[in-house]
């Protein structure tokens, strides 16, 4: 008897966000045997972090994926107990998302706890894969304000995205791995099963200040940017186009400039 493939999902929404349940229950679906290591609240824009200075708390987590644990930590920090401590043998493939939000351009993907996630996995030798859902400013406010709830409006695009995301991550399962690669996949918001899928390379933003002043010093302030790098092949123009972009970061080769 074949067994299951395995899945190691996590976020940086935090365990309890719709995103990541719906992404849970796709991964399901797909036939794996579902290992769930999430952070317990939002961890966004944390990038590579890790809990250096205090301890990291970890409890199960009900009714989520096979097995699941709910960690007070970073995505990384998530990661890397999982594997070191909580699992007896190593998944089959790393699964992070379904992130509220693109992680497209360079400096989000730089930032990106989602994406820092996959990383972790791939720095353990698995294949690892981060996801992400494009939202309308209307929706991103909504869903970010009460993460545990999906509108309805998106939860067929939101079903699309998870069940591709799921199929491509076991697409991945017995294959060899070389080097240190991630997968970054970005879903437009009207995505569905015949989205097309785009081989794409991060758009370059030059976002200046993201701080203003207030009361105490100064408080985070979104700033779109400036796109310096404006081709038809970057993660931006893929979904602004309404398809689905694929980026491989190879992060164990360095460019000699």
């Amino acid at each position: 008897m074949i067994s299951a493939p395995t899945v190691l999902v996590t976020n940086d929404d935090g365990i309890g966000a719709a995103f990541f349940q719906n992404l849970v229950r796709s991964c399901i679906k797909q036939g794996f045997h579902v290992w769930v290591a999430a952070p317990s609240g939002e961890r966004s824009w944390i990038g590579r972090a890790f809990s250096r200075h205090r301890e990291v708390t970890v409890s199960s987590y009900p009714n989520c994926g096979h097995e699941a644990w709910s960690i007070d930590g970073t995505p990384s920090d998530c990661v890397n107990i999982a594997l070191g401590n909580l699992f007896k043998k190593k998944p089959d493939v790393v699964l992070s998302g379904m992130n509220i939000g693109f992680n497209a351009t360079m400096p989000l993907c730089l930032s990106s706890g989602t994406l820092a996630g996959a990383t972790e996995g791939s720095a353990w030798g698995l294949p690892a894969v981060a996801c992400s859902f494009d939202l309308e400013k209307s929706v991103f406010e909504i869903v970010h304000r009460n993460p545990s709830v999906c509108p309805s409006s998106i939860q067929p695009h939101l079903d699309a995205a998870c069940d591709h995301a799921a199929a491509f991550a076991k697409s991945l399962v017995g294959k060899p791995v070389t080097g240190l690669h991630v997968h970054s996949l970005n879903y437009p918001s009207k995505v569905t099963a015949e989205t097309k899928v785009k081989k794409t390379i991060p758009a370059i933003v030059r976002h200046n200040s993201l701080f203003k002043p207030s009361a105490f010093g100064y408080s985070f302030a979104w700033s779109d940017g400036d796109v310096i790098s404006a081709g038809k092949d970057t993660d931006l123009a893929a979904i602004e186009e309404g398809l689905i972009s694929h980026t491989v970061f190879d992060f164990g080769h360095v460019s000699r400039l």
